[in-house]
C-alpha cells in the first residue's frame, strides 16, 4: 500500500507547508538516488491559502475546474478521473506532482458540511490514484476542520510539525488525541501518528533546548521525534524564490536537517536504508 503522509497541526506558522513541500521533493531525490523503480511523489494541498501549491508550481490561480475543489465537488463515480486530470507537474521536479489548492476550498467545507460521505471525498478517489505513486504527501489546514479530517482519513501516517514553544509542546498531546479520535470515529484503522518534527529550533535559546529535552524524555512523544529543523533564514529566501531548500542551498542548516528527516522517514515508513 502506498504510504500517505499528512503534515498536520492545529496551529499555524509551525512550518507545515515548508515541511510538506521539502519532504515531498526530498523523497523524489532520495528515492531516485536509491534506484527505486518508482520515484513519483504526489503532493496534495488541502489548505485554501495554497502556500504549498504556490511554492511548487509558481501559480496561485487554480480554481473551480482544475484543483482539489474540482475533485471534491465531482460526482463520486467520476472523482478518480477528475483527480487525475487536475494533477499537475511541479516546477521543482518532473517526478513531483501536485494536486493544487484553490481559495474555493474555503467554500467547499460549507458546501459539503452535512453531506453524506463528505469526509471520504478525498480518500475514495485517492485510493484509485495512489498505486501510481511511491508516496503521497498531504499539506493540511492549520485547524482540525472538515478539510483536515479529509486529509487524515486519506492518510496512513500523520506527521506533526511543532515549534519548541511552551504552548506548542503542551498542546501536542491534544493533537495526538485528536488524530486518534479521527482514526476511531471515522473508521480509519490505517492511520497512525508516525512522527513529530521540531521546527524553527534555535539552540541559542535556553527555553528551546529545555523543551526539546523535555520532549525527548516524554514516554509517548519522545519515541515519535523524527527530526529537528533549525531556524534558518535560508528557508525564507527559498520561499521568496519559489524553490525548495535543497535547490536554494542544500548545505544550509535547514537543508541538511530536511535531508536527514527524509532519510529518517524512509527508514521508518518504507523500511529501507537511505
Amino acid at each position: 500500500m502506498t504510504r500517505v503522509l499528512a503534515l498536520t497541526n492545529h496551529k499555524g506558522g509551525v512550518g507545515k507547508s515548508t515541511s510538506a513541500t521539502n519532504v515531498a521533493f526530498g523523497l523524489c531525490g532520495v528515492m531516485r538516488r536509491m534506484g527505486t523503480p518508482n520515484n513519483r511523489i504526489l503532493l496534495i494541498d488541502t489548505d485554501s491559502q495554497g502556500h504549498a501549491t504556490l511554492l511548487t508550481t509558481g501559480r496561485n490561480d487554480f480554481g473551480t475546474d482544475n484543483s482539489l475543489y474540482t475533485v471534491l465537488m465531482a460526482d463520486r463515480q467520476q472523482a478518480p478521473q477528475v483527480m487525475a486530470s487536475c494533477i499537475v507537474q511541479s516546477a521543482w521536479d518532473p517526478d513531483l506532482h501536485v494536486l493544487p489548492a484553490s481559495p474555493m476550498l474555503e467554500g467547499a467545507e460549507r458546501e459539503l458540511m452535512g453531506v453524506a460521505g463528505a469526509p471520504y471525498r478525498l480518500a475514495d478517489p485517492l485510493s484509485r490514484i495512489a498505486p501510481h505513486y511511491a508516496a503521497i504527501v498531504i499539506d493540511t489546514r492549520p485547524s482540525f476542520s472538515l478539510m483536515t479530517e479529509m486529509g487524515l482519513i486519506a492518510s496512513t501516517d500523520a506527521i506533526v510539525p511543532v515549534e519548541p514553544r511552551y504552548l506548542e509542546t503542551v498542546g501536542l498531546m491534544s493533537v495526538v488525541d485528536k488524530i486518534a479520535n479521527i482514526r476511531e470515529g471515522w473508521r480509519a484503522p490505517h492511520l497512525r501518528i508516525s512522527g513529530l518534527v521540531v521546527t524553527k529550533m534555535d539552540t541559542r535559546v535556553r527555553g528551546h533546548n529545555y523543551l526539546l529535552d523535555e520532549l525527548k524524555q516524554h514516554p509517548t512523544l519522545g519515541r515519535l521525534l523524527c527530526g529537528v529543523i533549525p531556524a534558518n533564514e535560508a528557508v525564507s529566501y527559498a520561499h521568496r524564490n519559489h524553490q525548495s531548500i535543497f535547490a536554494y542551498d542544500p548545505h544550509a542548516p535547514a537543508g541538511v536537517a530536511y535531508l536527514k528527516l527524509v532519510g529518517s522517514l524512509i527508514q521508518r515508513l518504507f523500511k529501507v536504508g537511505a
